[in-house]
């Protein structure tokens, strides 16, 4: 008798002897390599792995020198910039990870990776086969991170978006190679499903019939053998790891009869039903892959981002000489030519020539935007009507492209609250079918012993709760795909679950109400000693060095060039400068004298005010509208700025706000949001993300405005890549009709098992029906998801 290996479960060769104690007792294993893994799970303390597993271990081979080299080179900086990105001094990075078959193998990587010091994070998704790691690669090489689960039986590599459109293609052939057997086969075993039938009325000979009955029998048991194995197979691990899955009635009714059909045909009594399950199979594997496409679209959009990037780029050398190369070659600051209607390969900036690019791939505008010198580009967009140079200031996985990607990973990652919930009402679903088909078939056996076993069938068939537990998750990935397509990127899994529970907006003013575009109102002259134009020149002449963006609405005024020393500039107060004996300033109006004033800058002659300004700020479009949108949906809007001047009671009138508060430090916004919160508030901050962390933190939800700021770094739950604030009414919209989409589903599906079990358990639903019955659910379900799709 051959004796299993322990942790693969296949045969130990002949004369191979090797164990490893496992929870004190020798288990054997059949090669060096199981061995090895074995001996690691055991050392690691990590055995209940082998409790819990519900699927066997793939069969494992030792790395070889070459192998350990090929994992060495993923240490290289410049391999490493194609996929991974560093935040906060941690880097991450996203691995596809083969093997992994259930949820005790996510529970073995994130253990056996947390017991290496430096990994701070582990995000395991059963469904896609990867693991999002956070760690410090400074103190440990990537190598070690992917040795380290080669240890325990897993080979991981860094995920590329073409290896996951492999995969799914792989997937979609097994899943048409397993539809071609089914569909064959039974085209084959109805034929002689006829016949008998016929046979029945016209009088067959029993030789004849017992030889159809075996025909049937042969052909169908390649439909039973192989086509239906994955529901027999996910049964039986869902059983193993002691849970209830969808798979499980399915695979009663299939085996059971193919059983029944079986011993009817050997003892040569009752009645065989090889075309029922032929179709039923086929039927089911129909429904399964056309909901394995319906999902597939729904994930598209994250792997088309991908697409978008050329395989080439045009580098310029120090000689301007023209050279082709890969775009995956590309280092930082190499400076790349790209002409009119070429993708541009990475981000970078625009150092001559100007254009208009389409970024529609990351804002959802598909209006052209103007770019000059200074400006950034980023990788693929589409580069309309100007040859241009840049130099690439961003590559890899720290590029926006795929930041967007990374995020909408993350979001789809993590699953919410909701999604948990239903799959634990779909399992006791499943445990009370169980319960009711058990009853039925003891009833029936009492009534009809002929019908009671296909009844049963038809009850737990018709009744699987399948578009139960598709209802949520179709509903929500849908609506990021959605989201993320038209420039919202939702970072957080509980954004969409929180925006339908708000009741309060918060708004910051410059860069957010306001285009963040200062332009000069009104000056006061305070002395007579200097003219309005010699102000503005000293005022141009000392924002040059200024960064704040009200520096920029003084440009144009920059008439005679001064000779300026010690240039200082005063964080949160201004800048000052030496032009021979004079002292000159300009920065708050409280700097150098206290008197109360609502200009937002004034200019300062050794420290003696001599001029104020005031600015006006203009109100970004659909500001106006999206306040009326908000508070037609009974939702209060706030304005949190900090700006001293009376410019934000300005707006907030013109805009009818709910209230304003100004001259307020970020600690000041936190406590406003705070104060809400306790008035049992349900509050959005909606800022530029950049010096709002810590009213973002305290916020139920924050959005962030795209400012030039790094994306990875910012503490947003919601970014909006267009800083349109018409994003904001298309998020709450989206959200709303994600909400009505699941509750739609929710219905649906309650209702279709709620109505089809009765009539199901009282004979009047045959098992074909049954199939067509629950296909039909989950395929409705899946299709009113897709709508989210259109929005």
């Amino acid at each position: 008798m051959s004796v299993s290996c322990f942790h693969c479960l296949e045969s130990v060769p002949n004369g191979f002897r090797a164990t490893v104690t496992i929870d004190n007792t020798p288990q054997p294993m059949c090669c060096i390599g199981c061995q090895a893994v074995a001996q690691n799970i055991v050392d690691q303390g990590m055995t209940d792995y082998y409790k819990y597993r519900t699927v066997r271990a793939g069969k494992v081979e030792q790395l070889v020198p070459e192998q350990l080299a090929f994992i060495k080179s993923y240490d290289n900086e410049d391999i490493q910039d194609e996929f991974i990105a560093t935040t906060d001094n941690l880097s991450q990075v996203l691995l596809s990870v083969e093997g992994i078959t259930c949820a005790a193998c996510a529970w073995l990587i994130e253990k056996q990776l947390l017991s290496l010091k430096t990994v701070k994070r582990v995000d395991v998704n059963t469904s896609t086969n990867r693991a999002m790691i956070q760690w410090d690669k400074t103190q440990t090489p990537l190598s070690e991170i992917i040795t380290s689960l080669a240890k325990i039986g897993y080979k991981a590599y860094p995920f590329q978006a073409d290896d996951e459109a492999q995969q799914k293609q792989q997937t979609a052939k097994a899943y048409i190679r397993r539809l071609g057997v089914a569909g064959l086969m039974t085209m084959q075993v109805m034929m002689f499903a006829f016949a008998m039938y016929f046979g029945m009325f016209s009088g067959m000979d029993n030789n004849f019939e017992q030889y159809f009955r075996w025909i049937s029998l042969v052909l169908a048991s390649p439909v039973i053998l192989y086509s239906a194995l994955p529901f027999l197979t996910n049964a039986i691990n869902g059983l193993k790891a002691k849970q209830l899955n969808m798979d499980l009635p399915v695979s009663l009714a299939i085996f059971g009869a193919y059983s029944a059909s079986c011993y009817a045909t050997f003892m040569q009594v009752g009645e065989v039903y090889f075309e029922s399950v032929c179709m039923f199979t086929f039927l089911l594997l129909l429904g399964k892959y056309l909901e394995f496409r319906a999902r597939l679209k729904a994930s598209e959009f994250t792997a088309n981002l991908q697409k978008l990037l050329p395989l080439t780029a045009r580098t310029l050398d120090d000689n301007g000489q023209e050279h082709i190369i890969s775009a995956k070659k590309l280092k930082l600051n190499d400076v790349v030519l790209i002409k009119a209607g070429e993708t541009i390969p990475a981000d970078g900036e625009l150092i001559k020539g100007k254009t208009s690019v389409d970024e529609s791939m990351m804002t959802g505008e598909h209006q052209p935007v103007n770019k000059f010198i200074g400006h950034n580009v980023y990788a693929g967009c589409v580069n309309h009507d100007g040859v241009i140079e840049i130099k690439i200031n961003k590559i890899g996985q720290n590029t926006l492209l795929n930041q967007i990607i990374h995020l909408q990973h993350t979001a789809l990652t993590k699953r919410p609250k909701l999604v948990e919930i239903t799959d634990k009402v779909a399992q006791w679903f499943i445990a009370c079918l169980l319960v009711f088909a058990s009853i039925t078939a003891i009833g029936w056996y009492q009534i009809d012993p002929e019908h009671a076993f296909w009844i049963t069938i038809s009850v737990l068939v018709a009744t699987c709760p399948c578009a139960l537990s598709l209802a949520i998750p179709t509903a929500l990935t849908c609506a990021v795909a959605t989201l993320t397509r038209k420039g919202v990127l939702i970072k957080q899994a509980h954004v969409l679950e929180t925006l339908s529970q708000l009741t309060l907006f918060a708004f910051d003013k410059t860069g957010t109400l306001t285009q963040g575009k200062f332009s000069l109102d009104a000056i006061d002259i305070l002395d007579d000693t200097i003219s309005k134009e010699q102000a503005l020149n000293i005022a141009a002449q000392l924002e040059r060095y200024s960064e704040h963006p009200i520096a920029s609405a003084f440009n144009k005024y920059a008439t005679t060039e001064l000779a300026l020393t010690n240039i200082t500039v005063h964080p949160g107060m201004g800048i000052s400068a030496q032009s021979a004996d004079e002292h000159y300033a300009i920065g708050k109006s409280g700097w150098f004298d206290s008197k109360k004033t609502n200009a937002q800058a004034s200019l300062f002659i050794n420290k003696r005010v001599v001029a104020r300004f005031y600015f006006i700020d203009k109100v970004k479009p659909g500001a106006s509208e999206l306040i009326s949108t908000l508070q037609a949906q009974n939702l209060s809007c706030h304005m949190l700025t900090g700006d001293a001047s009376d410019a934000g009671q300005k707006i907030a009138k013109q805009l009818k706000l709910n209230s304003s508060q100004s001259a307020l430090s970020p600690k000041d916004k936190q406590t406003a949001v705070e104060q809400w919160s306790s008035q049992n508030e349900v509050v959005a901050m909606v800022g530029d993300g950049i010096n709002d962390s810590p009213v973002f933190a305290s916020a139920h939800l924050s959005i962030a405005m795209e400012t030039g700021a790094d994306i990875s770094k910012n503490s947003a739950d919601v970014v909006l890549l267009n800083s349109d604030l018409a994003s904001i009414a298309h998020l709450l919209n989206v959200a709303k009709q994600t909400r009505r989409i699941i509750k739609q589903n929710l219905a649906l599906s309650l209702l279709y098992n709620a109505s089809i079990l009765p009539l199901a358990a009282l004979g009047l639903v045959a098992p074909w029906m049954a199939v067509i019955g629950m296909s039909a659910s989950s395929i409705i379900v899946i299709s009113n998801s897709l709508r989210l799709l259109k929005l």
